[in-house]
């Protein structure tokens, strides 16, 4: 079942039949189904548990009290979800799935289990979580200093390329189910802002966006818009010093 974090962590290192074989064994501990907009986790409560996404789209975000809300970051299939959560004493945000979504719960011990029969498993996970930290500062410049064209230019250019790299990219197209005011919340946009974006990127041929279904036209063309450099997702094999065969 971890398949999707095995394909993602390969564009890291190369991964040894026993490194997978760790993180397979990952998938005989629970499962657990989330509706669309259902809690995963909410700030404040006490984390338990390691989620790996299997299948569906969450988020993680914070409220302000006037009920507005700022999502910091997406998970699709493939992602795991904070592996330094057992040191936090509650959590100082909110998970939530924005699709129905299957998540792996990790313990601790199995985690360190796996972690310890294959070192490479640990620094490629480490790898990972680099990258989502590099991911965080492009998000802060993407509201901080891109219009907003470039905004959700750049946001379809990260969400597509990361899917790609799990293999959930067929002929340019892929589900993309986030609603225009998620995609608001994400960049700092009113739903009103999002649309006009849109309908823009829909007239300059360089997306089809229809029934959660998202097809690029023209990649160069929508990297170009949003000045999109995907060199900090790191999925060139960078580590390959860390590799099996190194």
């Amino acid at each position: 079942m971890p398949h999707k974090l095995i394909r993602k962590l390969e564009h890291f290192t190369r991964l040894a039949p026993d490194d997978r074989a760790a993180l397979d064994a990952l998938a005989q501990h629970r499962q657990r189904v989330y509706r669309a907009r259902e809690t995963i986790i909410n700030e404040g409560d006490k984390p338990e548990v390691i989620n790996l996404f299997l299948d569906g789209w969450a988020c993680r975000y914070k409220d302000l009290e006037n009920g507005k809300r700022q999502i910091m970051s997406i998970f699709v299939p493939g992602d795991i979800c904070d592996l330094n959560i057992f040191i936090l004493k509650y959590m100082d945000h909110s998970i939530a799935a924005l699709t129905p979504v299957t998540v792996l719960e990790i313990s601790r011990d199995a985690f360190e289990r796996a972690i310890a029969r294959c070192p490479r498993v640990m620094q490629a996970l480490w790898w990972d979580t680099l990258v989502t930290v590099a991911v965080q500062r492009e998000w802060t410049m993407n509201v901080g200093q891109r219009d907003a064209r470039e905004r959700i230019s750049h946001l379809i250019c990260e969400l597509y390329t990361r899917l790609d790299c799990v293999g959930l990219v067929t002929d340019s197209a892929c589900l993309f189910p986030l609603t225009q005011s998620e995609l608001g919340e994400a960049t700092g946009l009113t739903p009103v802002s999002v649309n006009r974006v849109l309908q823009d990127l829909r007239r300059s041929n360089l997306i089809q966006l229809h029934d959660s279904r998202l097809r690029i036209l023209d990649l160069p063309g929508l990297q170009q818009a949003a000045m999109f450099n995907p060199n900090y997702l790191h999925l060139d094999q960078e580590g390959s010093h860390l590799a099996a065969n190194a």
